[in-house]
């Protein structure tokens, strides 16, 4: 693999278009990323779904990453046929972990029928405070164990069908009134608090095993005054890596939210998640964004702000994921594909909590 090939593989980005043009294909083979991600502009019927990422992979001179975010309730882009599934909430209230991890696991089987891999979920994140302006509905409760019991059954349901999960939003976004997608929340907890609350169910989930974690665009001033969450040594490495003890994959929320982008620029953002120890950076739209943030993390390398060998520590690691979870498999029938989506037994799952 070439050192432009290796940098690729270290971005998950979204594109337009819901059909396997040559042009999306094109934009794979060129830019080679690691991954992509699906939103509501790219879902037809779940045949279109299927075909898109068999494209997709087939263009793609490795295996892809195909994530999208299907937590349930109001952020849950499947839409019909694909089972409603209930918010993390209503999960969380019904007080079972056997059925968070049965409602995972389906919704891992529908995600696997039409060849999506990442599920950008469980939300560990600690709802504390009611006037969250973006959490409300998607955080399994207010109570930190209680969280990490759902979050961990969650992705265990994902991994026992082969999906990934990507717990978010580390390391904590539970308690702001600022939504990261308009502005920069700032958190202003002492040490003690962010340890027994915020930090609780990510480092439950570390210790299970969780494969992937998601970082919040959110400035902790008892962690780092300077730098927020996602750019922070201090947060991912230090605190992450060295104190929770986390080696898997650490995925940046998208790089174009106003939270980062207000202040820096996706280029000079892709080098810092990396400089901070992330390793997958997420650019959701916009192509000269995701073209640029690319151009810069390769002259980071070229100049020697960024080693050779700080790449190949991320790429091993996501050639471990991909390893451990994309094993291949025949793209499934229209029947086979049906058979799953929206079944009956998914039906009444999701029911159970109607």
């Amino acid at each position: 693999m070439t050192l432009l090939e290796a940098i690729g593989q270290l971005f998950i980005l979204g594109f337009e278009g819901n059909r396997p043009s040559e042009a999306l294909k094109a934009f794979v083979r060129e830019l080679a990323p690691g991954g992509v991600i699906l939103f509501g502009r790219n879902l037809g019927s779940p045949e279109e779904i299927a075909a898109l990422t068999h494209a997709l992979q087939a263009a793609s001179s490795t295996p892809l990453f195909i994530a999208i975010d299907q937590e349930g309730g109001k952020v849950a882009r499947l839409q019909a046929p694909f089972t409603r599934w209930p918010s993390a909430e209503a999960v969380g209230a019904a007080g079972s972990t056997e059925l968070t991890a049965a409602i995972a696991a389906s919704i891992a089987r529908e995600l696997m029928a039409v060849g999506i891999n990442m599920n950008m979920a469980p939300v560990l994140d600690v709802l504390t405070n009611p006037a969250n302006p973006v959490m409300a509905g998607r955080s399994y409760g207010s109570d930190p164990h209680m969280v990490a019991r759902h979050g961990i059954a969650f992705f265990r349901g994902l991994a026992e069908r082969g999906v990934i999960a990507v717990g978010k939003h580390f390391p904590g976004h539970g308690d702001t009134t600022v939504d990261s997608h308009l502005a920069l929340p700032l958190v202003p907890h002492d040490l003690d608090r962010l340890s027994t609350v915020e930090f609780a169910p990510f480092a439950a989930s570390i210790s299970a095993g969780i494969p992937a974690l998601m970082t919040a665009h959110l400035l902790i001033p008892a962690l780092d005054r300077e730098w927020p969450a996602t750019l922070s040594r201090r947060i991912l490495t230090d605190l992450l890596r060295q104190q929770m003890g986390f080696e898997g994959l650490v995925i940046s929320d998208d790089l174009l939210m106003q939270g980062i982008a207000d202040n820096t620029p996706p280029g000079e953002a892709a080098i810092r998640l990396l400089e901070a120890g992330g390793d997958l950076v997420l650019v959701c739209h916009d192509e000269a964004a995701q073209r640029e943030a690319l151009r810069a993390v390769a002259e980071a390398v070229e100049t020697g702000r960024l080693s050779e060998a700080r790449v190949r520590v991320s790429g091993d690691r996501i050639a471990k994921a991909k390893a451990d979870y994309l094993r291949e498999k025949p793209r499934a029938s229209t029947e086979e594909i049906m058979a799953v989506v929206g079944c009956d037994a998914h039906q009444r799952l999701a029911e159970r909590l109607a």
